[in-house]
C-alpha cells in the first residue's frame, strides 16, 4: 500500500521545521559586531601611577582610523598621541602624554568591525583620585544612528529589496511562466528592482564614509572620505555590486527582447543558458553582502559566505517570485492570465526555498547567538523571535495560497473533461444537422424552380431603377465624406477622437478587470497571495534591523566584561582585579579570566582565579595555570597551579611576591584536549 502525504500534512511539517530551524541556537563563537570585552586601565578603576597608553581588547579584529581612540583629560583636551596600533590579537593600544596630573580621564573609542558596522563606546579611569570632569562620557554611544545612520539603514532595506524583486521576478519567468516575458508589468518589476538596486547601492556608498566616522550629514560629500571607503572591504563589495548590476541590466535586456520575441519551441535552450548566467549574476550579487558583513567573519567563514549566499537565493526566490506572482495575477492582460502550471511550478520552486532557508537558518542562528537565554535577554534575539513568528505566520498563509492552487488545478481539470465531451458529441449533432438541412433543400426546390422566372423579369425592371438610385446615393456619400473630412480638420474633433480613445482604454481595462475576477478560485488565489507579499514586506524588514543589530552573542560578551570591570572597580583597597578574555580557537574556546589577587603587595598573597562564559555563567575549563614574571629584574617565570574550588573557580594561597616592580601576569587556560591558550597582562604589585 503506498502512503500519500496530505498537503496540509506537508505544510505543517514544514512550519515545525521553519520554526525549529529559527530556534535552534548552540554555544557557538561566531563574531559579529565587535565588543569591548576589556581594557587597561578598566572601566572605573583608580591606579596610582599615570599609564603610558590605553589598550582596548575586542571580541574580533577592528578597523581605526586616526580619531578611533581617544584619551581626554578632565577639562576635555586630548592626551593620546600618535595614531592606534594593533599590539597584539584582538588588543589596540594609543599612547599617552608622559606625567599626566591626577584626575579622572575620559576613554572614547569608535571602530568598525569586521562585519563593517561601526561601533563606539566610552568610559572611565582615574589617576590617583577620581575628580570632576567636563567631558560627558556615556557607555552606549549613538554609533551609527542619527540621521544619516536612517538613512543608510533605508539604502540597505531598498538595497535588499531590490535585490529580491529582480532576481525573483527573473526566475520566476525563467522556471514557471515564460509567456511572462511579455507582460508590461513584469517588466516593470524586475526593471524597478534592478533601479531600486543600483540607486541604493550608489547611495550606501555615497553615506559610508560619513556612516562609519562622524555621522554628520556634511559629511556625506567628502571625497576623502569616499577615498578612504574605497579602499576597505565594504567599499571594495559595493563596487563589485556595480559592476555586476552592469551584466545584469545586459541579462534583463535579452530577456525582455530577444527571449521575449522567441517561439515557445525556441526560447528552451535560450532559457537553459539565461538561467545559467542569471544565476551566477544572482550569486555574485548575493556574495557582495557575504564578503562584507556577519559571514565573512568569525567561526568558520569559508562555510558561513557560501551558506548566507545561498540564504540570500533562497530568499530572493520566494519572496521575489512571490511578489512576481502576485502582480502577474493582478495586471496580467486577460489574454494572457497566469496558468495552473505556472501557479503549481511556483509552489514547487517556493517550497523548496523554504526548505533552503531551514537549512541555512539553522546554521546561521547557531552562529549569532551564544546561549538560548540570548533570545530573551539580548536586542538580537527578540528581533529574532519576532522574525520567527512573523516566518510561520508567513508560512501559514502560504498553505492556503497551496488550497487555492489545487482548486485552480481541479477547476483547469474540469473545463478540459467538459472540453473533451463536448468534442465527442460534435460529430453526431453535425450528421443530425446535415441530414435535415438536405430534407429540407429537396422540399423547397420546386418552389425555386417556379419564382425563378418571374423574378428574373421584376430583377431587369428593377435593374434600371437601382442603377439611377446607385448613382444618386453615390454622389450623396461623396458630398458626406467632403464635409467630413473638412469636420475633421477641425481642432475639437482631434480633442474629442483623444477623449474617446481615453474612454475606450478605461473601458478595456474594465472589461479585462471583470474577466479577471469572474473565476472565484483565482480570486481567492489574489487575496492569499497578496497577504503572503504583505507579511513578506514586515519580514524584510525586521530582516534589515537584524542585520544591522548586534548579535546576542557579542552583546553578551560585552555585558560580561561590564560586570567584571565593575566587580574590579569596587575590590578593596590594595588587592588587584585583572580582567583578561581568551579565545583558544576550538568550537567553545572564547571567554574571561578575572584573576583577584590579594593584597597584591610583596610577601605572601591569595589568589583566585574565575572563568565565565562571554554570557557571564562559570565556565568549567579541565585546566588553569598561572605564572608571575618580573622582567625588569629578570625574575620569573614564578608558575603557580591554582586548585579547582568549583565549576569555574580555581584558587591558590601563600604566593610569594619577592619584590615590587611592574609584573607580568600570564594565565593559560585549557578548554579541551587540544585547545589551550595563554593571555597576559602587566599589573603594578608592591
Amino acid at each position: 500500500m503506498k502512503t500519500t502525504i496530505t498537503p496540509r500534512v506537508r505544510n505543517l511539517v514544514l512550519l515545525l521545521l521553519a520554526v525549529t530551524g529559527m530556534l535552534f541556537a548552540g554555544a557557538g563563537t561566531a563574531s559579529a559586531h565587535a565588543a569591548l570585552t576589556g581594557s587597561d586601565p578598566s572601566s572605573g578603576v583608580v591606579v596610582d601611577k599615570a599609564p603610558t597608553q590605553i589598550s582596548l581588547t575586542f571580541s574580533e579584529k577592528v578597523s581605526t582610523n586616526d580619531d578611533s581612540l581617544r584619551v581626554l583629560d578632565p577639562k576635555g583636551k586630548r592626551v593620546d598621541v600618535g595614531k592606534p596600533s594593533n599590539i597584539s590579537g584582538t588588543t589596540y593600544a594609543t599612547q599617552v602624554r608622559s606625567g599626566l596630573p591626577d584626575g579622572t580621564y575620559t576613554v572614547a573609542w569608535q571602530v568598525v568591525s569586521a562585519d563593517s558596522h561601526p561601533v563606539g563606546g566610552a568610559f572611565t579611569f582615574s589617576i590617583g583620585s577620581p575628580s570632576k570632569t567636563t567631558v560627558s562620557a556615556s557607555a552606549e554611544q549613538d554609533v551609527g544612528g542619527g540621521l544619516v545612520g536612517g538613512l543608510y539603514g533605508f539604502g540597505r532595506y531598498m538595497s535588499y529589496a531590490g535585490f529580491i524583486v529582480m532576481v525573483g521576478g527573473a526566475a520566476f519567468i525563467l522556471a514557471c511562466w515564460q509567456r511572462g516575458a511579455g507582460v508590461r508589468a513584469l517588466q516593470r518589476l524586475v526593471v524597478s528592482g534592478w533601479v531600486s538596486l543600483t540607486a541604493a547601492t550608489l547611495w550606501l556608498l555615497l553615506l559610508r564614509g560619513s556612516y562609519s566616522t562622524t555621522g554628520k550629514v556634511g559629511d556625506i560629500f567628502d571625497l576623502n572620505l569616499l577615498g578612504q571607503v574605497l579602499q576597505t572591504k565594504t567599499g571594495a563589495a559595493l563596487v563589485s555590486r556595480l559592476l555586476l548590476l552592469a551584466a545584469a541590466a545586459l541579462f534583463i535586456a535579452v530577456l525582455f527582447g530577444a527571449y521575449d520575441k522567441r517561439e515557445d519551441e525556441e526560447k528552451r535552450d535560450l532559457t537553459f543558458g539565461l538561467s545559467i548566467g542569471g544565476g551566477v549574476v544572482a550569486a555574485g550579487l548575493a556574495a557582495s553582502w557575504a564578503l562584507a558583513e556577519h559571514a565573512s567573519t568569525g567561526l568558520q567563514p569559508g562555510i558561513a559566505m557560501p551558506v548566507d549566499v545561498v540564504h540570500l537565493l533562497a530568499v530572493a526566490i520566494w519572496l521575489g517570485g512571490l511578489s512576481a506572482l502576485l502582480v502577474a495575477l493582478y495586471r496580467a492582460p486577460a489574454d494572457n492570465l497566469v496558468g495552473r502550471t505556472a501557479v503549481q511550478n511556483f509552489s514547487r520552486i517556493a517550497f523548496g526555498s523554504v526548505l533552503a532557508l531551514v537549512a541555512t537558518g539553522i546554521y546561521q542562528s547557531w552562529r549569532q547567538l551564544g546561549s538560548w537565554s540570548a533570545f530573551t535577554d539580548t536586542g538580537y534575539g527578540q528581533l529574532l523571535l519576532v522574525k520567527i513568528g512573523l516566518v510561520a505566520l508567513l508560512v501559514g498563509i502560504a498553505s492556503i495560497s497551496r488550497r487555492w492552487t489545487a482548486r485552480l488545478a481541479e477547476t483547469a481539470e474540469t473545463a478540459e473533461a467538459t472540453a473533451t465531451t463536448v468534442e465527442e458529441r460534435a460529430p453526431e449533432k453535425e450528421k443530425a444537422h446535415a441530414s435535415a438541412s438536405t430534407t429540407a433543400a429537396d422540399s423547397s426546390a420546386t418552389t425555386s424552380a417556379a419564382a425563378s422566372a418571374s423574378s428574373a423579369t421584376t430583377s431587369t425592371k428593377a435593374g434600371v431603377s437601382s442603377t439611377t438610385a446607385s448613382a444618386e446615393a453615390d454622389s450623396d456619400v461623396t458630398d458626406v465624406a467632403a464635409s467630413t473630412k473638412g469636420a475633421d480638420s477641425d481642432a475639437g474633433d482631434s480633442k474629442r477622437a483623444a477623449q474617446l480613445a481615453r474612454q475606450q482604454a478605461a473601458v478595456d481595462s474594465t472589461r479585462q478587470k471583470r474577466l479577471r475576477n469572474a473565476d472565484p478560485v483565482r480570486f481567492g488565489l489574489r487575496r492569499s497571495v497578496l497577504a503572503e507579499a504583505a507579511v513578506a514586506v514586515v519580514v524584510l524588514a525586521v530582516t534589515t534591523a537584524l542585520t544591522a543589530t548586534e548579535p546576542g552573542r557579542t552583546e553578551e560578551d560585552a555585558k560580561a566584561a561590564k560586570s567584571s570591570s565593575s566587580s574590579s572597580s569596587s575590590s578593596s583597597a590594595g588587592a588587584l582585579t585583572l580582567d583578561m578574555s581568551f579565545d583558544t580557537g576550538g568550537a567553545d574556546g572564547k571567554g574571561v579570566i578575572r584573576l583577584d589577587l590579594d593584597p597584591a603587595r610583596v610577601g605572601g598573597n591569595e589568589m583566585h582565579v574565575y572563568v565565565q562564559r562571554p554570557n557571564g555563567r562559570a565556565f568549567d575549563v579541565p585546566e588553569v595555570k598561572v605564572a608571575f614574571t618580573l622582567a625588569a629584574k629578570k625574575i620569573g617565570p614564578l608558575p603557580v597551579t591554582p586548585d579547582r574550588i568549583t565549576t569555574g573557580h580555581w584558587a591558590a594561597n601563600g604566593i610569594q611576591i619577592p619584590m615590587a616592580g611592574d609584573w607580568k601576569i600570564s594565565v593559560t587556560v585549557r578548554t579541551s584536549d587540544i585547545d589551550q591558550t595563554t593571555v597576559d597582562k602587566n599589573a603594578q604589585i608592591g
